[in-house]
C-alpha cells in the first residue's frame, strides 16, 4: 500500500503507555446470562462495536458509563502511528467529499491509540476486544497489538489489510452519522436475541462495504493500491467471518448466533464497495440475501 508522504490527520489521540485506568463494566436493566456474554464477546472481539455496547443493548441498559479523563500525549512519530494518521486522514478526505456531494457535512471522528485498556463513553475497553467504534463519543479505539494478532492468529499480513480494519471502524462512524446505528439499536432492543444478531450482521456487512467504498475513492485519488493489497484485505475479511471464528473456537457453527456475517459475506460486501465506490450499493438492510 502506498501511503508514505500523504496527509496525516490531527484527530488521533495517542495515549499509549499512559495506562487506561480502572473501572469495570456496569449495566442497567435486565440481568445477562453467560450465553449473552459469549455472543457479545464473539461479536465484538473482531472489527465490531464495543462488546459492552452490545451487552448494554441486550440488557436494556441505561446510559453510557462515565468516562475517566486521560491525558493525551503529543503524537508519536513512529512508523505505526504515522500510518494510522495517514489512513485516518484518507478516510476523512473520502467521506468529506461523499457527504458534501449529498449536501451533508461529515463530522470527523477521533481515533484513540491505547495500550492494554482504556475508558470510553461506552464502558471500559481492552485490547482483548479488538478495534471498536463507540457511538456515544464518536471515537474509534485501537490497540496496535491487534495488527500483530492478525498476523499471528489469522496469517493476514500487509498494510492495506490493516487499513481495511481502520476503514471498517470508520464505516461504523459513517453509519452513526447517517442515523443508522440508532435505528438498528431500537430494532435490536425490541426484538429477540436472534433478531438482534441478524440486525448486527447487516450493520457489520455494511461497514465492510463502506470500507470498500473508501478504498475505491482513495485509490482513484491517490493510487494507494499495490499488487496483492486487495487479496490481503479479502483474506482479512474472510478470516474473521463468524463461521470461521466459530469453527476455530468451538469446532462447529451456530448461524443464529452470527453477529458479523460469514467469511464469504464479509469478503463479498467489501468487494462490492471496492468495485462500485457507491454508498447506495451498500444497503444491506434492503438486501433480500446477504
Amino acid at each position: 500500500m502506498k501511503w508514505e508522504g500523504n496527509r496525516e490527520s490531527d484527530n488521533v489521540e495517542d495515549v499509549r503507555g499512559s495506562g487506561g485506568g480502572g473501572g469495570g463494566f456496569g449495566f442497567g436493566g435486565r440481568s445477562i446470562g453467560i450465553g449473552s456474554i459469549v455472543i457479545a464477546l464473539v461479536g465484538g472481539w473482531i472489527f465490531g462495536v464495543n462488546p459492552m455496547t452490545i451487552l448494554s443493548i441486550m440488557s436494556g441498559g441505561g446510559g453510557p458509563a462515565p468516562v475517566q479523563q486521560q491525558q493525551t500525549q503529543a503524537p508519536a512519530n513512529d512508523r505505526d502511528s504515522k500510518f494510522v494518521r495517514v489512513v485516518l486522514a484518507d478516510t476523512e478526505d473520502v467521506w468529506t467529499k461523499l457527504f458534501r456531494e449529498q449536501g451533508g457535512t461529515y463530522q470527523k471522528p477521533a481515533l484513540r491509540l491505547y495500550t492494554g485498556r482504556t475508558q470510553t463513553a461506552c464502558g471500559a475497553g481492552s485490547s482483548a476486544t479488538g478495534p471498536f467504534y463507540c457511538p456515544a463519543d464518536s471515537k474509534v479505539y485501537l490497540d496496535m497489538s491487534f495488527f500483530q494478532l492478525m498476523e499471528e492468529r489469522f496469517k493476514v499480513e500487509g498494510e492495506f489489510a490493516q487499513a481495511y480494519v481502520i476503514a471498517h471502524e470508520i464505516g461504523h462512524h459513517v453509519q452513526h452519522a447517517m442515523g443508522l446505528t440508532d435505528k438498528v439499536d431500537q430494532v435490536r432492543q425490541r426484538g429477540t436475541e436472534k433478531q438482534a444478531n441478524a440486525m448486527s450482521v447487516r450493520l457489520e456487512l455494511q461497514a465492510d462495504c463502506f470500507a470498500g467504498v473508501w478504498a475505491f475513492h482513495a485509490n482513484q485519488s491517490r493510487a494507494i493500491l499495490e499488487q496483492g493489497d486487495v487479496d490481503a484485505a479479502l483474506k482479512a475479511a474472510s478470516a474473521i467471518g463468524d463461521d470461521a471464528l466459530q469453527r476455530q473456537s468451538q469446532g462447529h457453527v451456530v448461524p443464529d448466533s452470527f453477529t458479523h456475517g460469514t467469511s464469504e459475506q464479509r469478503a463479498r460486501w467489501f468487494k462490492r464497495g471496492l468495485e462500485t465506490g457507491k454508498v447506495d450499493t451498500c444497503d444491506t438492510f434492503a438486501a433480500r440475501q446477504l
